[in-house]
């Protein structure tokens, strides 16, 4: 495994929710990495950011690590989860709310509740 892998290996396994994204989840450098966050960050999930920009060799090697082409990328428990319109239908569906219970993931139901009513 080259460092890289070995290095988002470490992270993701280490951390039970780890978003690798454009900028950092207070200053996102992109709308679809800023979606993402932003519903995290309303959920009031605690995770890990991981700014792609800052280091070319994980901007790739997450790419590489998850054979997914694009950022942002969201591992729970060392799963990869999906990226941003993965991440949406999940949080509209429910199965995000599923899924983070599932694994023992503390986050804010009401909010949760709260978009999906937003956007029914």
């Amino acid at each position: 495994m080259s460092d890289a892998k070995t290095q988002i290996d470490d992270m993701v396994k280490a951390q039970d929710v780890v978003l690798f994204m454009k900028g950092t989840k207070t200053m996102p450098q992109c709308g679809f990495s800023s979606k993402v966050a932003g519903v995290l960050n309303y959920m009031g999930v605690d995770y890990t950011d991981v700014n792609v920009l800052a280091d070319d060799a994980i901007r790739q090697g997450i790419k590489d690590y998850s054979d997914w082409p694009t950022i942002p990328q969201l591992y729970v428990k060392g799963e990869f989860v999906g990226g941003c319109d993965i991440i949406t239908e999940m949080t509209l569906s429910g199965e995000l709310d599923t899924m983070l219970e599932q694994n023992g993931v503390a986050f804010d139901k009401d909010a949760a509740d709260k978009i999906r009513e937003a956007n029914a």
